[in-house]
């Protein structure tokens, strides 16, 4: 499976797990593709709404544009949402993250697996 439909994948269980806890949840078309700013997903329960970028790792690091985390924070002034990064990283599950968690490693942003098992979020306890 190529990367892309892997990330797409991913995506689409998330929106699973969303609506699944009575969640409302939906993938943005073209994220990280278009000239506006834009999540992977916005999800929603009154009164909280997220707006995340999502990632998928078979290493035990991933690592994010400045860019993009500067555009999710622009879409998300916009809705007055909750930021978050997930990253599923194999055979161990998804973790999210505030923006907060976040480490620079000169070029770009980086989460790694320890950072997981300190600062991250599991879905139970973000949609709680």
């Amino acid at each position: 499976m190529n990367k892309k439909a892997k990330g797409t994948n991913a995506e689409r269980e998330l929106i699973h797990k969303f609506w699944a806890v009575d969640w409302v949840a939906a993938r943005v078309a073209g994220s990280g593709s278009m000239q506006y700013p834009s999540p992977d997903i916005i999800a929603a329960k009154h009164p909280r709404s997220l707006v995340i970028e999502s990632k998928v790792t078979a290493g035990d690091r991933q690592y994010f544009e400045r860019q993009a985390i500067e555009d999710l924070k622009h879409f998300a002034k916009g809705l007055n949402a909750e930021t978050y990064v997930a990253v599923k990283f194999n055979h161990v599950g998804w973790y999210f993250f505030t923006l907060e968690d976040l480490k620079d490693s000169g070029k770009n942003l980086v989460i790694s697996m320890d950072d997981a098992k300190i600062r991250g979020i599991i879905f139970e306890e973000l949609v709680r």
